[in-house]
């Protein structure tokens, strides 16, 4: 069996390349940087350690790569898959879209058999949103071809895997928690099943809780440890009036999945715990740099911020922690993350209520608005006393 990953990066070698080559697949990464591929060419295998107190290190074999450029090798290597996955990040999923059509195109041609192809990426909907991509290559005619033997379905995945600089630059180290949901009720029968995946036949219970606990709650630890000047979130953990801004965060968070999805109560409460103590992880070190970056992404109306709010009001709630968040989010100043800069632009020449508005896309005088620019004027204030 034949794994195409796209993105060998640490998520991709640490999480998603581990689980497909514990499960017998013969792993080939695609990428475009060099250094990478050549590597996993030329050693055929990396080392994937746990971040606890064992500190296990994993050695996969059997695995390659190729150049994410090429896009005959690309083509090639979707042609031959019995399963595709990413982790590029969402934004990349349209530059990797036409070498997998032009595979897609192959296997048709080629009368090969049924296709999973899987999009492992923090985004409600990954994988439709890649298949809207690849169509976009195909005529109607190979898109309804497709469709028979092509599945997307759609996943939710959960691991911290932050950056790291090792000698090795194909080790990685990752914490020992993570969840996969896949959507196995858009899967064709008989599918050969990934080891240590949840397959589900509703994932938005499972996207919703992940996106809104895990996303939200390490969001808001970067946006409120910048704001005090941390570098880690693990020095913004060890604050524990911080701990207690981002619970109170979580606790707004969870009332909305928890009625909305029927959780248990004490279970998610649980879940909370567990996500905070992940943050906690002395063996990691995540910085706020990288936990805060495209703030514009994470301001947007169906992101880890804006949507849980907007529920909660609607659910009766007033999401206060939540707007405190949004308003620390235009604090978050890293002239090198081009989100940021352009953020810090709009803000400056515009004010916080208008560079909301057009972030959010919610109108200026939403209630949601009012009370997170409110929150944005005190936090200046306390930052001029």
């Amino acid at each position: 069996m034949k794994a195409l990953h796209f993105g060998a990066g640490n998520i991709g070698r640490g999480f998603i390349g581990l689980l497909l080559s514990r499960s017998g697949y013969e792993v080939t990464f695609s990428d475009v940087n060099k250094t990478l591929v050549d590597a996993l060419r030329e050693r055929g295998e990396y080392t994937v350690t746990l971040a606890d107190d064992e500190q296990e290190r994993i050695r996969l074999t059997g695995v390659t790569a190729i150049d994410g450029t090429d896009l005959a090798a690309v083509a090639a290597a979707v042609a031959e898959a019995d399963l595709v996955t990413t982790a590029v990040g969402v934004n990349i999923l349209k530059h990797i879209a036409s070498g997998i059509a032009r595979g897609i195109e192959r296997r048709i041609g080629a009368g090969a058999g049924p296709l999973h192809l899987i999009a492992c990426e923090n985004a409600i909907g990954g994988s439709a949103q890649l298949k809207e991509h690849v169509y976009g290559h195909l005529d109607e005619a190979t898109r309804a071809k497709a469709d028979a033997v092509c599945a997307f379905p759609n996943a939710a995945v959960d691991r911290i895997v932050p950056i790291q600089h090792n000698e090795d630059p194909l080790a990685v180290t990752v914490e020992p928690f993570y969840e996969w949901a896949v959507d196995e009720s858009a899967m064709f029968p008989g599918f050969k099943r990934v080891e240590g995946v949840h397959y589900v036949t509703d994932l938005t219970p499972y996207i919703e809780r992940k996106l809104f606990t895990v996303n939200t709650g390490h969001a808001s630890a970067a946006y409120l440890g910048n704001l005090k000047g941390y570098e880690t979130i693990q020095q913004a953990m060890a604050d524990e009036a911080l701990v207690g801004e981002v619970r109170a965060v979580l606790d707004e968070t969870g009332a909305v999945v928890v009625r909305k999805h029927g959780f248990d109560p004490e279970a998610h409460w649980q879940y909370i715990d567990t996500i905070l103590g992940r943050f906690r992880n002395p063996h990691l070190t995540d910085e706020i740099a990288r936990v805060g970056r495209s703030p514009i992404r994470k301001l947007s109306p169906n992101d880890r911020l804006v949507s849980p709010a907007l529920q909660a009001l609607e659910q009766g709630d007033e999401p206060v922690a939540l707007a405190k968040v949004m308003a620390a989010a235009l604090r978050f100043d890293y002239p090198d993350d081009p989100e940021s800069a352009e953020l810090q632009r709009t803000l400056k020449e515009t004010g916080a209520g208008a560079t909301l508005a057009k972030y959010t896309s919610l109108p200026q005088e939403h209630p949601l608005l009012l009370l997170a620019v409110k929150q944005f004027e005190a936090l200046v204030a306390g930052t001029q006393s």
